[in-house]
């Protein structure tokens, strides 16, 4: 018996990327990217911005995902968008938008959680790896959220950890404005660490109960150092930038291969699911795929283009809410504060 053919148009807007997606079942035909550099000027997300530059950018940005996956909008099965969290103005051009299209065409809408979605990327077909299995552990890391997430079910979730404070991404970007880098600065300071001594300088981690986060301590370490170092040394971020970079995104990730190694010994989980913009740091892949091997672990990382903000892990997840009928009606709102 042949498969059904369900294509699923993925919208995503929660943040500063404005993106769309095609996606056969589980494969994915297209996934468009409109970033916005704007914000680079600014050090961080400008909301109003963010929510201004999505407006120009959406129907171009699905216009190109219907083009690149090679349909006509009216093969379309159901239109999946984020729903949360997110910056609310962002939200709600997504939101309007995916509306439009579910009326327009007389198809179902269907609403995501942005973080479901980081998780469930890894549910992408891909060729020669496998998807997870349940029950999983699922790792959370953004510029937004830092979170463990014990996973029974494709719709049965419950959040274990969660930060306190900073998210780790968040923290990436603090100590990275520090130190005179460009926002982003993950990317950077993952970059620069390659060249560095990861053990030149001692930063502490914080000491949460169970399974929790923070990162605003490490946060004020980092500017104290650099601080009273630079009262001695005026050149002594120049002269030190590639170890304080090391030393940073090993402290940083550290704690959250900690957090991972607990949960897992507490519910007896040995497939670990990660998703989130930071899981495409370096470092981050490497503790996992090391103590993957001394736990015999089975990790299951997006590939680099699936890490950040994209409609293709909004996709994916509207595919199987498709075929569990989970369908939302035109009057759902938006909700910033989504946490899982």
């Amino acid at each position: 018996m042949k498969k059904r053919e369900i294509y699923i148009l993925g919208i995503e807007s929660s943040c500063d990327e404005t993106s769309a997606a095609v996606l056969l079942n589980d494969q994915v035909l297209s996934n468009c990217i409109a970033s916005q550099q704007i914000h680079k000027d600014y050090g961080g997300v400008v909301p109003e911005l963010a929510s201004r530059a999505h407006q120009s950018n959406i129907i171009p940005v699905v216009e190109k995902s219907l083009l690149d996956a090679n349909i006509d909008k009216n093969m379309l099965s159901a239109v999946a968008y984020t729903n949360g969290p997110g910056l609310l103005g962002s939200l709600l051009v997504g939101s309007s938008f995916s509306k439009s299209v579910s009326l327009g065409l007389d198809v179902p809408l269907i609403t995501v959680n942005h973080m479901h979605a980081h998780l469930f990327a890894n549910f992408i077909r891909r060729s020669g790896l496998s998807k997870p299995n349940f029950p999983f552990l699922g790792v959370n890391v953004s510029g937004g959220h830092t979170q463990l997430i014990l996973v029974e079910d494709f719709f049965k979730m419950k959040l274990i950890g969660n930060t306190l404070d900073d998210a780790i991404g968040e923290a990436f970007d603090k100590c990275g404005k520090i130190l005179g880098l460009s926002y982003p600065a993950g990317p950077h300071i993952d970059r620069l660490s390659s060249k560095g001594d990861s053990t030149k300088f001692s930063l502490p981690i914080a000491r949460v109960k169970d399974f929790d986060f923070s990162y605003s301590g490490v946060k004020t370490a980092f500017q104290n150092l650099v601080k009273e170092s630079k009262l001695k040394d005026p050149n002594f971020i120049k002269n030190n930038i590639y170890d304080l970079c090391a030393s940073l995104q090993k402290c940083l990730v550290k704690s959250v291969i900690r957090k991972i190694d607990s949960a897992a010994k507490k519910f007896s989980i040995s497939e670990i699911v990660i998703g989130g913009g930071v899981s495409a740091n370096s470092e981050v892949r490497r503790s996992l795929k090391e103590i993957s091997i001394n736990k015999k672990w089975k990790v299951h990382i997006p590939p680099i283009e699936y890490t950040t903000d994209n409609a293709a892990m909004i996709g994916i997840v509207g595919y199987y809410k498709f075929l569990y009928k989970k369908f939302d009606k035109l009057n759902v709102t938006p909700s910033p504060r989504f946490l899982i």
